[in-house]
């Protein structure tokens, strides 16, 4: 059983899924069904968006799978040349959202040769979506072709997908934005459920079991909209890894609050220890419900 004491720090400053970015023209039609939630949302829209804002960032899980000294595998990527395939906003947004994990991976193992192709394919989506505009592809394209602009890069491609967030969600788009956080996320757990198979880690297979709370909240946005037989199948699909997770035991112990400076402000964080506790059957049982999911969705 892997039974570890993480410290982490519960940031009480409210952050958007990304940061900022320039923007670019946009001028490819989107699906023909509505890119428009014009449902009524059933939990209030504010709660909606904290519940997005708490999904990690591509970012995260790739560099605990580099930490770990893990080499990189092209194996646990997805296909960024079937995208043209894909015809309705369901699976694009998702798609953006997969590719987007993609490409934090990518970028943390500096793979520069192979990121172009996956910034294409993110262009394309995003203006299939109409959020093209905030998506700089050439001056990311410039950045990807030398190894020593990586964080450059890395900033400008977060930078890039936190603008279309929060545009699809101050224009009533709440629903494109849930798939592509969705995509995100299952990407990310897919890429460490796929590590720790080849390559058993501790703290890789702790955050992993970490993931349950996530995975409740990801089925509550979606639950939002039912209405939608897509989301529906998505949701159904969803709660068999729920219940891959269901004795998954998490606790947390809270600790002394601090103040810390970050970018030049003040901000309060809740230290706390969090315990989790997967045993090997049961992160078995979450790699393959993982996989059968998110291999459907890139299919």
């Amino acid at each position: 059983m892997f039974k570890r004491l993480r410290i982490f720090a519960l940031t009480l400053l409210t952050a958007g899924f990304f940061a900022c970015s320039e923007s670019g023209e946009n001028k490819t039609d989107a699906p023909k069904e509505s890119l428009f939630d014009d449902q009524q949302l059933e939990i209030p829209q504010e709660t909606m968006e904290q519940l997005i804002d708490n999904v990690s960032s591509p970012i995260e899980m790739a560099a605990l799978i580099k930490k770990a000294g893990i080499s990189f595998s092209k194996d646990y990527v997805s296909n960024p040349d079937k995208v043209d395939n894909l015809n309705t906003s369901f699976e694009q947004a998702l798609r953006l959202g997969i590719l987007g994990s993609d490409l934090g991976y990518l970028n943390m193992y500096d793979k520069t040769g192979m990121v172009i192709n996956y910034i294409s394919a993110i262009k394309s989506l995003a203006d299939n979506l109409k959020v093209g505009q905030f998506f700089d592809f050439q001056t990311l394209k410039k950045l990807a072709t030398n190894s020593t602009n990586l964080d450059s890069l890395m900033y400008l491609s977060v930078s890039s997908f936190n603008q279309m967030d929060n545009y699809l969600r101050e224009n009533k788009r709440t629903n494109i934005s849930a798939l592509m956080v969705t995509g995100v996320w299952i990407e990310g757990l897919f890429l460490a459920t796929q590590v720790v198979k080849s390559n058993p880690n501790v703290n890789i297979a702790e955050r992993i079991g970490d993931q349950k709370n996530m995975l409740n909240n990801i089925i509550i946005i979606l639950g939002n909209f039912k209405n939608d037989k897509n989301f529906t199948s998505l949701v159904t699909d969803l709660n068999e890894l729920k219940e891959a997770y269901k004795d998954v035991k998490i606790s947390i112990e809270q600790g002394e609050p601090e103040q810390v400076e970050e970018n030049g402000r003040l901000v309060i964080k809740q230290n706390s220890k969090s315990v989790v506790e997967i045993t090997d059957e049961q992160l078995k049982n979450i790699i393959q419900v993982t996989a059968k999911i998110r291999n459907k969705l890139v299919q």
